[in-house]
């Protein structure tokens, strides 16, 4: 199993793993061709510096995903921290620690570029999420709010 920063190539394997759950069934669109929102977004991503999609490979294929976003702040004097979103693992690797390798690669990096704290969000209707997360040493301290833009 190896870790690195996805390119375009492997964005229908990460659209496939967001889509590949309840919930990402009814937000994502896994179809050939791929919607161009995602390439864009992508795109977009690429562009950004301290942003990022990780993903684990196995034998070339795309196992498990997560976007990390550095961001510079004021709080917590000057506090850089690390923002972990849209974690995937393929259900057939499920329990085989990638997803704990996968975060601890993302860590390094985080560390890496100055990060003193990881933060992430997660739907609260994902217990599985939850426990493992804990797990991994993450805490519950702060509630989340989202405000969608959108119709």
């Amino acid at each position: 199993m190896e870790f690195r920063t996805a390119t375009l190539t492997h964005l229908p394997a990460i659209v496939r793993l967001l889509a590949d759950d309840e919930m990402g069934a009814t937000r994502e669109r896994f179809i050939d061709p791929l919607p161009n929102e995602y390439v864009e977004a992508f795109a977009k991503i690429e562009q950004q510096i301290g942003n990022s999609i990780i993903i684990a490979l196995d034998n070339n294929e795309v196992i498990g995903c997560l976007q990390l976003t550095i961001i510079p702040g004021i709080a917590r004097q000057g506090t850089t921290r690390g923002q972990i979103e849209g974690v995937r693992i393929d259900r057939n690797y499920r329990g085989q620690g990638v997803g704990e390798s996968l975060f601890q690669f993302a860590i390094h990096e985080a560390k890496s570029m100055g990060c003193e704290l990881i933060q992430l969000t997660t739907d609260k209707k994902r217990k599985d999420a939850h426990r493992f997360y804990e797990r991994l040493g993450f805490v519950a301290s702060h509630d989340g709010m989202k405000l969608a833009l959108s119709n």
